[in-house]
């Protein structure tokens, strides 16, 4: 169901109601300026970060060391590309949406009894073999008309010149409409504990995977 322009369930949503989230959803809901904003390794440092800040968005980023070696870079990249990040049960996205430009999904987060349905889009991949990193992956996705917020959000892999493998989740949003507006003190909380869980899921991904392969 639908309220105040956000799509609801009191159940875990089915694939049929992500379908209907996705199919109602409109457009970007955030500036064409910003749009792959978060692509921008640097977006912390250069005139981009001042611009999104004196438009009103807060920027957040969350870090972690997974491993080393090209095994773990193998391994949290297909954890990204399963949505492994995702696998919360408070919150999710379905484990078969291809991460490809331009592909539309939903996350699906939990908040005291109803679900709430938040649509995106996929604004850009990338992925590199050269130095200074030895490899890298990440994708980004951008808000769309009846998201809870307006911004976007990059999970990225990086095998750097150390042989280190991170994790990073780097995103810019603000408040997408009035009742936003009123409950974005209590989403910003949120939005850091939902980094702080993702970033132990994808310890716990690589580090069982690598347990499995031991014993295989």
């Amino acid at each position: 169901m639908a309220w105040g322009g956000l799509f609801l369930s009191w159940s875990r949503p089915s694939p049929e109601q992500q379908k209907a989230c996705i199919s109602s959803a409109g457009g970007f809901n955030y500036p064409s300026d910003f749009h792959c904003a978060t692509s921008n390794p640097k977006l912390q440092t250069d005139e981009k970060h001042k611009a999104l800040t004196s438009n009103g968005f807060s920027i957040n980023r969350a870090r972690i060391l997974l491993g080393s070696g090209p095994e773990t870079f193998r391994l949290a990249k297909s954890a990204l590309l399963s949505w492994r990040h995702f696998a919360l049960g408070w919150a999710m996205v379905d484990p078969e949406t291809p991460v490809k430009k331009e592909t539309r999904f939903c996350v699906c987060v939990k908040e005291l009894v109803p679900w709430l349905m938040m649509p995106l889009e996929i604004a850009y991949v990338t992925s590199t073999v050269k130095r200074p990193a030895k490899g890298s992956f990440s994708f980004g996705s951008g808000t769309l008309q009846g998201h809870l917020l307006a911004g976007e959000e990059r999970f990225s892999v990086e095998w750097d010149e150390d042989n280190k493998v991170w994790y990073e989740i780097v995103s810019f949003s603000k408040p997408a409409d009035i009742l936003s507006v009123i409950g974005y003190p209590y989403v910003l909380l949120r939005q850091k504990y939902f980094a702080q869980q993702s970033t132990q899921a994808m310890v716990k991904f690589v580090n069982s995977q690598k347990l499995e392969s031991g014993r295989s």
